[in-house]
């Protein structure tokens, strides 16, 4: 089913920002690196300049991905010097099933999602992200997978509930770097 409605559909894919690396902390609670930092900012400029302001955030509930949620959210609302647009607060959900996740399970959120959103923003981890990116578009998908801080852009052809395996032309891909 194709009409109007569905042609402002759009899904964007945010692997988490560059995060620590210790053995210390647990795995889900390694924070971000000050490069991680940044590069979620310019994540959140970069989706203000492209108008992909999100209407919900699906995010993992790892230290990393929140924290970049929260950088990209910072970098969205932008500064008077870049005229980044600040649209209205999106729903943000915070998804313990989106950390460790596969492709279809990161699908089941999707697909979870409100009727009338139209940009949905899921901050997750690889592999399940990238695999995800080419499970909607394996004709586009990047074959290395995502790299940290990669955006990349989806244009679903049916309302989400009914989103499928190849029903989501990749349209834009950006790595953030701050």
């Amino acid at each position: 089913m194709t009409d109007g409605r569905n042609q402002e559909r759009t899904l964007v894919l945010l692997r988490h920002a560059k995060a620590e690396q210790s053995q210390d902390d647990l795995d889900a609670e390694r924070p971000l690196s000050a490069r991680g930092h940044a590069d979620a900012a310019a994540a959140g400029a970069w989706l203000a300049r492209h108008a992909l302001l999100p209407d919900v955030v699906l995010c993992s509930t790892a230290r990393r991905t929140r924290q970049t949620w929260h950088g990209v959210a910072l970098g969205m609302t932008g500064s008077p010097d870049e005229a980044g647009p600040a649209g209205s607060s999106p729903v943000v959900r915070y998804e313990p099933t989106a950390y460790e996740a596969q492709a279809e399970q990161l699908l089941e959120l999707v697909r979870a999602v409100t009727p009338d959103a139209g940009t949905v923003l899921l901050v997750a981890h690889n592999p399940g992200i990238s695999l995800l990116s080419a499970l909607l578009d394996p004709e586009r998908a990047d074959p290395d997978g995502m790299r940290t801080t990669d955006l990349v852009v989806h244009r679903p052809t049916t309302d989400w509930a009914a989103l499928a395996p190849g029903g989501a032309p990749l349209t834009a891909r950006h790595t953030a770097r701050g």
